[in-house]
């Protein structure tokens, strides 16, 4: 019958069909089972990787903490046996374990170049520009004695255990906080060399200061010693520290100017290197210079200080407010030295007293600072409208003028360190 199907089909393993009477293609079994464990052995490894659960450590990295967790719960630090090596352990052994294979090393002789021409050793003498702070007993604070003006204890408040002083202002500056800093400026540029005629500068400074932050950083005291290229080198006190008060501490007292050099002398051989060195330092002249409220100290240094021979220069800036009668006696006693008062507006008036106590004592004065600073020069500046009290250590007359009275005074400085002092100094 047309289109009938056949009573009955034969189908192959493949499930094609086949022609009756046709002989179906068989592959072998065993070919057949290592065909289907290629496919589904890897799926199989793969779900049972899916199945397990995942580890602690990758858990607490990758989920948020519980409320209970801390940072040291989720990621604890190694304790100290799994940095270091037990009792029962040798480091050697450590050592030996983490060992890299050796290599093999070269070892016929190599031909080197001589380095000696490459090579430029210091001289002895050179060393480093140095700029510390040095703590000093006879430093201008603490101080427990007496202000000489009323012979009344400087300190002269007290609550507790705490004492202070009432300044002019009739604000209270209490002594643990103001009038406790023993430390000294000490500033030697490298330069310096202690065998050739030299002078110690002595900068006083003004109101509302500390060392570091303002006769350091921005007066630049020091970096304005080494600019000048005169020998010398810088010492600087503290005083009050950061207070509108010029009380002048230790340097009020008779002979306190002079422990404070004579222990500066041991300080300075010490910190450049040379012990031997005090005695030159005990005896080289100093140049004082006093900011603002520095005039105190200066003024009385000058008087009492016990070294006023050693003193060959006085500079005072914008600082004369008060005790002319130190600053022309010693002007008038002392003729190898040179005196230079740089002024403004603010301390005109004392100024023009000071030299007309001069003149009236036959002493020279010079108002301008054109010349050379010589043995007994007088010199007073006034500058111009516009420059102000509290950058006149960077900006007078000129700019820098630390630096400038160092180089006026650099040509003499022989002559200076030279000039007999006055008898018994």
């Amino acid at each position: 019958m047309v289109g009938a199907k056949p009573k009955f089909q034969i189908r192959d393993r493949a499930n094609r069909v086949t022609s009756p009477g046709a002989r179906p293609h068989v592959r072998p079994l065993r070919w057949r089972w290592v065909a289907i464990a290629s496919v589904f052995v890897p799926l199989s490894l793969v779900l049972v990787q899916c199945g397990k659960a995942p580890s602690a450590g990758l858990l607490a990295a990758n989920t948020p903490a519980s409320s209970g967790d801390s940072f040291v719960d989720r990621f604890p630090t190694p304790q100290f046996n799994d940095r270091f090596p037990t009792a029962s352990e040798s480091l050697v052994q450590r050592q030996v374990a983490l060992a890299r294979p050796q290599r093999t090393v070269r070892t016929e002789p190599v031909r080197v170049a001589s380095l000696t021409p490459t090579i430029t050793l210091p001289k002895p003498s050179e060393r480093e520009e140095l700029t510390t702070l040095v703590s000093m007993k006879s430093s201008a604070f603490p101080y427990f004695g007496n202000n000489p003006r009323s012979e009344a204890p400087f300190l002269n408040i007290s609550k507790g255990d705490r004492r202070g002083h009432r300044a002019y202002n009739g604000r209270v500056y209490w002594q643990d906080e103001t009038y406790n800093d023993n430390r000294v400026l000490v500033h030697v540029p490298e330069t310096f060399d202690v065998r050739k005629p030299g002078v110690i500068v002595v900068f006083f400074h003004g109101n509302g200061a500390t060392l570091e932050r303002d006769v350091r950083d921005r007066q630049m005291v020091p970096q304005q010693i080494s600019d000048s290229g005169v020998n010398a080198v810088l010492l600087a006190p503290q005083f009050a520290v950061d207070a509108p008060d010029s009380s002048a501490g230790k340097f009020w007292q008779p002979g306190g100017f002079k422990r404070f050099m004579d222990e500066s002398a041991g300080q300075l051989a010490r910190l450049t290197g040379d012990p031997s060195s005090a005695k030159a330092f005990a005896s080289m002249p100093i140049v004082i210079v006093g900011y603002s409220g520095g005039f105190l100290p200066t003024a009385w240094s000058l008087e009492v200080g016990g070294v006023t021979g050693r003193v060959r220069g006085v500079f005072l800036l914008d600082a004369v407010y008060g005790e002319l009668d130190k600053f022309a006696s010693w002007i008038e006693n002392n003729r190898s030295g040179f005196f230079v008062s740089s002024y403004t507006r603010y301390t005109k008036r004392h100024d023009r007293e000071l030299m007309e106590m001069l003149r009236n004592k036959g002493i020279t004065v010079t108002e301008n600072m054109d010349a050379p600073l010589r043995p007994g020069s007088v010199v007073f500046v006034q500058t111009r409208d516009g420059v102000t009290h509290r950058d006149y250590v960077t900006q007078a007359w000129t700019e820098n003028p630390v630096k400038e009275v160092l180089v006026k005074m650099a040509p003499a400085l022989t002559r200076i360190a030279s000039a007999p002092s006055p008898a018994g100094q």
